[in-house]
């Protein structure tokens, strides 16, 4: 998979599968849709399908580097909410973790509900992901400018 020096881009690809790992697992079992998106996730950043069954098996170690700015903050919670949906239940327990993961990635405790949500109502109006990921961005641009 990544060599014994990691560059930064892998560590982060490796985090952000962990966590997609975590997600899936936290409703009890990893369904075969959620097995998939991930290992899409996983290919599209250059991995294989067998070192991504790896590590969402849990036979790899998992630490992760936290996104530097927005955009990638952004695409990690997407993918995370994006997968929450693979099986069309949302169990309480996922929508749990995509809010505690959003917090973890850095948004603001005050906005990670609704930000979620919002990511959460595109994905299932099949809202183009650019236009989610540009809305989502201008709120969390509004709700970061201090109050008057």
């Amino acid at each position: 998979m990544f060599g014994f020096f990691e560059n930064e881009q892998a560590k982060k690809i490796k985090g952000h599968l962990c966590n997609l790992a975590a997600l899936a697992k936290a409703d009890g079992h990893v369904d075969d849709r959620e097995m998939n998106f991930i290992i899409t996730v996983g290919k599209k950043n250059g991995m294989s399908a067998g070192d991504v069954r790896k590590l969402v098996d849990g036979n790899s170690d998992c630490l992760s580097d936290l996104p530097s700015n927005d955009s990638e903050r952004f695409d990690q919670i997407f993918d995370l909410v994006d997968m929450m949906l693979a099986d069309g239940i949302i169990d309480e327990t996922e929508m749990d973790f995509c809010i505690m993961m959003a917090e973890k990635l850095g948004f603001r405790q005050a906005i990670v509900g609704v930000l979620v949500r919002k990511i959460s109502q595109g994905v299932k109006d099949a809202v183009p992901r650019e236009r989610v990921k540009d809305e989502s961005l201008s709120f969390l641009n509004y709700n970061a400018l201090p109050k008057r």
